[in-house]
């Protein structure tokens, strides 16, 4: 595989024995191996309770490979069927009918800065794609700060680049080099969604999670149909700080690194995989979501991190579900609340997986705080995305370059 110690959603490799785990996961192969089912605990979550599903409800069918570190596998929703898969190293490839097409959508390999967690990290389609040929790629430049740019797709080629459509949306300092964030979603309203780590190192040094004048550790929320004053983009007129104290562009704060997050297409519902630091890694969920406080770094997960003992827990908001680093386990990556229909007893559970583990859980899309997760499988992929189609179905995209659909087991 190509660039193998690129992508690591986290700076975890502080001893020998983690790097070894990472350099297990990372070679071990992606191909799961067609274990047997798996014990599952049912969850209990009151009146608002789901069937749980059991180990086996899931099976892993590759659909594309040889990818050079794909980090997204995402939809149109433009009613063609594409999917489009994000390569870290700088290329946005289309996949058609079964099979990755030649060429490129965008190649933006020569922009941006490559290593560690840097790279093309995100990629979202605007609500009126089919029209408006908008899409937005969030990238590290070359100088490692992140850009948020806008292009089109060509009039004549729906599968590449409208040559000179691309304009700059937004661009923040990074100060290190990881915990650069790096997805974006449309949500309701039709906003953009962008998602910030806390700037990098570890511990957020510069406390920048909870510090309101700082884009860093944050959630953002803007209008890229609309601009206010010189920006290139609208601000809602909801977002929590407009009119106050603190940046317009903030939805949410006290976030360490909320590599991937989606909506529930059934009810809007922010679903955020927020990778931790040395104890929880934590899956957030809102309902409104405006202004919430995450809790990072006077928490991680339901604990105090600074300090580490007696902090003020007042206004922050409980994740849905924590898991500790047992088991080789290292970052989590966020997925989705599943909506399709070829997987019945998945309905409404929200799935995620862990990157250096592979392992797949599901938590019940109506859990109250605090429940357990459910394992779905063990597998052998470093994941580092989860995809959704049109259709509601769920991929999972190894990082080593092979990209599997999520099937009945």
């Amino acid at each position: 595989m190509t660039n193998s110690t690129a992508f690591a959603p986290r700076s975890f490799l502080r001893s020998a024995a983690a790097g070894a785990v990472l350099a297990s996961t990372l070679l071990a192969g992606l191909l799961p191996a067609r274990a047997a089912a798996l014990s599952a605990t049912p969850l209990t979550d009151g009146a608002g309770a789901l069937s749980a599903p059991s180990g086996s409800t899931i099976d892993l069918t590759p659909v594309a490979s040889g990818l050079a570190n794909p980090v997204l596998f995402t939809s149109a929703h433009d009613g063609t069927g594409r999917m489009f898969i994000v390569e870290q190293t700088g290329a946005i490839r289309v996949f058609d009918n079964g099979s990755v097409l030649p060429g490129n959508l965008l190649n933006l390999a020569g922009s941006i800065s490559h290593g560690d967690e840097q790279g093309l990290l995100g990629l979202a389609f605007h609500p009126n794609f089919e029209n408006n040929r908008k899409f937005y790629v969030n990238y590290t430049n070359r100088g490692g700060d992140t850009l948020v740019r806008e292009y089109k797709t060509s009039t004549s080629n729906p599968n590449r680049v409208q040559s000179g459509s691309g304009r700059t949306i937004l661009k923040v300092h990074q100060p290190y080099s990881n915990h650069n964030g790096g997805n974006l979603a449309f949500g309701p309203g039709g906003y953009l969604y962008i998602g910030l780590g806390d700037g990098g190192d570890a511990g957020d040094p510069g406390r920048r999670a909870q510090d309101k004048n700082s884009l860093l550790g944050k959630m953002l929320r803007i209008d890229v149909d609309s601009r206010s004053g010189n920006k290139a983009y609208g601000i809602p007129k909801s977002n929590p700080y407009v009119g106050e104290k603190g940046k317009n562009e903030i939805f949410q704060r006290g976030l360490r690194n909320p590599w991937r997050y989606s909506f529930d297409r059934s009810n809007g519902n922010l679903w955020i995989g927020d990778v931790g630091q040395g104890g929880y890694e934590e899956i957030d969920r809102t309902t409104s979501g405006n202004g919430t406080n995450w809790g990072w770094r006077v928490m991680e997960g339901y604990k105090c991190y600074s300090p580490s003992s007696g902090c003020n827990k007042d206004g922050k908001k409980k994740p849905v579900a924590v898991y500790s680093h047992a088991n080789g386990r290292c970052a989590v990556t966020g997925g989705y609340v599943y909506r399709g229909s070829n997987i019945p007893a998945l309905r409404g559970w929200y799935v995620f997986g862990d990157y250096c583990s592979g392992e797949i859980w599901a938590v019940s899309s109506t859990a109250s705080d605090h429940k357990s997760k459910i394992l779905l499988r063990d597998s052998n992929a470093s994941i580092s995305s989860f995809g959704e189609n049109a259709g509601g179905e769920l991929f999972v995209v190894g990082r080593g370059g092979t990209i599997y659909r999520i099937d009945q087991g």
